[in-house]
């Protein structure tokens, strides 16, 4: 296979240790003690406030996002570890401005919410207004979140910083000669061998097994610190504020958790008939990826590059055109090495108006739908990135809609034009997909849930939290499975993330949600695509109940996420009966 690229960061800044980069964190600094001042008097304009407050954020926002591409593909980088503790360094400041911005909205709520009335400057803030008010109810003093702020940085953000370093960087031997990463060892998730599949699964769980103390400890400081911060702030539980985060209320989270629960039945007959498929009894966890069939094909970067532009383009021209330049202007990191992160993500920089992507390709139909999903995601930046700060910050649940949507185009792509014995290989690589997206978040729903549950009380040790993993996993796989994963909690980086707990369930709404814009494409092909594009430029300005509504669809009904589980048992008929 020909050598897979690697992106170019030098039109963001030329290096982490630039004269652009280091006047850029200066500039961020400078800014905020600026409009600090200015909002000292009670005459500043308050358009120009909520202006030079989104300037400050997208400048962090382009430094924050720039360190963090760098430091995911050599994470032992001495100049990009500097990098990450400057932004982290001025993050203080703009935290801190943060504070002083919303307590200063506050006090002059009369006046900025005159503003934000139809035909006044603010009028298309209206709803992230409210949102911000919302925000500043639940603040510590300026003082005290100043406090939490700094001690974030060598606490919950160190913890979350040792989790993703050692998940991509240890290792064990394989054999006599070679050694493998933890990241290689996932990897063989998806040999088509057992034996391989077995050997890597074990060597897996000893590396973990090996680091288990310190992840336990990471976990619990994560989670320990986010209860105090919560309930200092006043939220019910981090569930309440990840719902707030999400911008869907309670019947929103119990109608779609409902759905996945009613329809876990359905995955564990899918797993039932892979176990069939390969010739066992049962699935282990290391068979979840395992290939089905003989139809599974393989892709050499420039066929990935090409398959993608093309099934975008069938879908409408803009976003194939969009695709087109992601490839060529070296947005992508595809290649997987020893230093850089497992994975894949999609990242922006509103102030360079552009995005990146890394993932670890692996020339398999699983590695085209990952870069499908993640163009997804830059895609969906493209629309919002013209806008304002506060006017394009879409909430997790509609971020993962446009990255599903694209997944599902370049799946209706393939299976629509491909033999027999590959669409039955294609089908069950959607089934896999689906089931971790509804089946494996829900487990990770519950573990999370537990695990705020008991650290409220005490801290949890490694053997508590792989016993609470696999308790969850069976819960939800149920008979599908009969062997678990113990260590999944140390797997998955989500978990580590103060800022957001309950990084799940968004993957279910942005799945099932993204399953129904699709049908509702089949009414009118012509005309979806600019309604999607619509759809997707509303998402940072509303809440998600609305920008749904705006397609007629209603979030808080099961009926709703039912439709979603419906396509997906066609696909589970059809692979049952051997396509």
């Amino acid at each position: 296979m020909a050598t897979l690229p690697r992106w170019d960061l030098s039109p963001i800044y030329p290096s982490a240790d630039s004269m652009e980069f280091c006047s850029d964190l200066q500039k961020v600094v400078s800014l905020c003690k600026t409009l600090e001042q200015n909002l000292s008097s009670v005459s500043y304009d308050l358009c120009q406030a909520v202006k030079d407050y989104e300037l400050i954020l997208d400048y962090y926002e382009n430094l924050d996002a720039y360190t963090s591409c760098c430091l995911t593909t050599e994470t032992t980088n001495p100049v990009f570890l500097k990098a990450v503790n400057q932004v982290g360094e001025i993050y203080l400041s703009v935290q801190h401005l943060d504070v002083v911005m919303l307590n200063f909205l506050a006090q002059e709520k009369e006046r900025v919410l005159s503003l934000t009335e139809k035909g006044q400057p603010l009028e298309s803030y209206c709803y992230v207004i409210g949102e911000l008010f919302e925000r500043q109810s639940h603040l510590l003093s300026a003082e005290m979140e100043d406090l939490a702020s700094d001690l974030n940085r060598s606490g919950t953000e160190a913890f979350s910083r040792l989790q993703e370093s050692l998940s991509s960087s240890a290792s064990t031997q394989w054999d006599e000669q070679t050694s493998k990463t933890v990241i290689e060892l996932r990897n063989e998730a998806f040999n088509a061998d057992r034996t391989i599949r077995c050997k890597a699964f074990e060597k897996e769980l000893s590396v973990w097994k090996t680091y288990e103390t310190a992840f336990a400890a990471s976990l619990n400081g994560v989670k320990g610190t986010t209860l105090t911060l919560d309930k200092a702030r006043r939220y019910e539980s981090p569930l309440s504020r990840s719902l707030s985060q999400s911008r869907i209320d309670g019947k929103t989270l119990s109608a779609l958790i409902g759905t996945l629960e009613k329809n876990l039945p359905l995955f564990q007959s899918y797993l039932k008939a892979k176990a069939s498929a390969l010739g066992l009894e049962h699935c282990a966890f290391y068979d979840l990826f395992a290939p089905v069939g003989k139809g599974g094909k393989r892709y050499c970067w420039e066929d990935a590059k090409s398959f993608i532009i093309e099934q975008f383009s069938s879908f409408s021209p803009d976003m194939g055109r969009f695709a087109q330049k992601a490839f060529t202007e070296g947005w992508i990191d595809p290649e997987p090495r020893k230093g850089k992160v497992g994975g894949a993500y999609d990242t922006c920089f509103p102030i360079a108006q552009t995005s990146r992507i890394l993932s670890n390709f692996d020339y398999s139909f699983n590695g085209v739908s990952t870069l499908a999903h993640e163009l997804g995601h830059a895609y969906h930046d493209s629309i919002v990135l013209p806008k304002s700060h506060l006017l394009r910050t879409y909430p997790m649940t509609l971020a993962e809609t446009a990255s599903i949507f694209s997944e599902y185009i370049v799946f209706q792509g393939a299976v629509s034009n491909c033999t027999a014995e590959q669409r039955y290989t294609l089908v069950e690589h959607f089934l896999q997909d689906a089931c971790q997206v509804c089946v494996d978040i829900l487990c990770r729903f519950y573990f999370e849930q537990e695990v705020f549950a008991q650290r409220s009380d005490h801290e949890l040790t490694a053997d508590q939290l792989s016993s609470l993993m696999v308790e969850c996993q069976k819960r939800t796989y149920g008979e599908g499975l009969d062997v678990y994963h113990p260590y999944m909690w140390a797997v998955k980086g989500h978990y580590y993330n103060s800022d957001f707990s309950f990084y799940n369930y968004p993957y279910a709404f942005g799945q099932l949600f993204a399953l129904g814009l699709y049908a509702e494409r089949a009414k009118d092909p012509q005309g979806f695509p600019d309604k999607y594009v619509a759809l997707l430029e509303k998402t940072g300005s509303d809440s998600a109940m609305h920008v749904a509504s705006t397609m007629g669809c209603d979030i808080t009904s099961e009926q709703f996420w039912q439709q979603g589980m419906d396509l997906i048992a066609t696909y589970v008929k059809e692979f049952s009966n051997g396509c």
